[in-house]
């Protein structure tokens, strides 16, 4: 159909001719409200980010003379957050001459990442970054599977 026979049906009802198809052989165009066009579009990419989960990485913090039960509610934080589907960021903090014992905070980064294995998994494997160490754990199996049901 000629462009200018198009342009006045689309004037008599009140609506755009919309160009869909510019580089087809000849070109594809619509009747169509395209302002309620772009509204709706706009409509539908807010909702789809609304049911996008965003990650978020939680920093737990300890010390390589951290006590027993110190550790323990850290673990629980840590599962808690897991649970979440949130990643978790294990940080050992060194003062003073506490980073002569680098073994230490390694048995507790590992002893960290084994009482969390059930419900994690280690992202990044501990390592030094000035005077801390650093792991991260992600959600493991278990925990995407009971988010998904």
């Amino acid at each position: 159909m000629p462009t200018r026979d198009a342009l006045t049906i689309a004037q008599e009802r009140e609506l755009d001719l919309v160009e869909v198809a510019p580089n087809a052989a000849p070109p594809v165009c619509r009747l169509m409200d395209y302002g309620k066009f772009l509204y709706e579009k706009q409509k539908r990419e807010r909702e789809s980010r609304k049911a996008q989960k965003q990650i978020e990485i939680k920093e737990v913090r300890l010390r390589p003379k951290t006590g027993e039960h110190d550790i323990q509610v850290v673990l629980t934080k840590s599962r808690k957050f897991l649970a979440e589907g949130n990643k978790v960021k294990v940080t050992i903090r060194f003062r003073g001459r506490e980073i002569l014992h680098r073994d230490v905070a390694l048995n507790l980064m590992q002893r960290v990442a084994k009482d969390l294995a059930p419900s994690s998994i280690v992202e990044t494997h501990p390592a030094f970054e000035g005077r801390a160490m650093f792991m991260m754990l992600a959600p493991g199996s278990s925990v995407t599977e009971e988010a998904e049901e």
